[in-house]
């Protein structure tokens, strides 16, 4: 498995009191058993925005050839710019800036 991706509310979240350790939640558990990459949200995120989010995201993804290959950091990266740049109400670091990478960005 290349990718992982956990677009619910707080999915890389460690659990109550974990202090951050994102590490040790459920992304974990991709990662230990052969995931190359875990994308996940550190808070609470909106439905259509993360829709929007997640289908810039792949369509970026998408892009990608052989001979010019996109990552999975590179294509989150330009995702969450395009709602920053966007006009909208989803330009705000709420609707964008929870979700991470966590393992291999390649």
């Amino acid at each position: 498995m290349s990718l992982i991706t956990l677009s619910a509310c707080e999915t890389g979240l460690g659990g109550p009191n974990e202090d951050g350790v994102e590490i040790s939640g459920i992304s974990y558990y991709f990662l230990n058993s052969g995931a190359k990459a875990v994308m996940a949200s550190l808070w609470s995120v909106s439905d259509e925005s993360t829709r929007i989010l997640m289908e810039n995201f792949y369509t970026n993804l998408a892009r990608g050839t052989t001979q010019a290959p996109i990552t999975k950091a590179q294509a989150l990266r330009q995702a969450q710019l395009s709602l920053l740049k966007d006009k909208g109400i989803f330009n705000h670091p709420y609707y964008w800036a929870p979700f991470i990478l966590i393992g291999n960005g390649l």
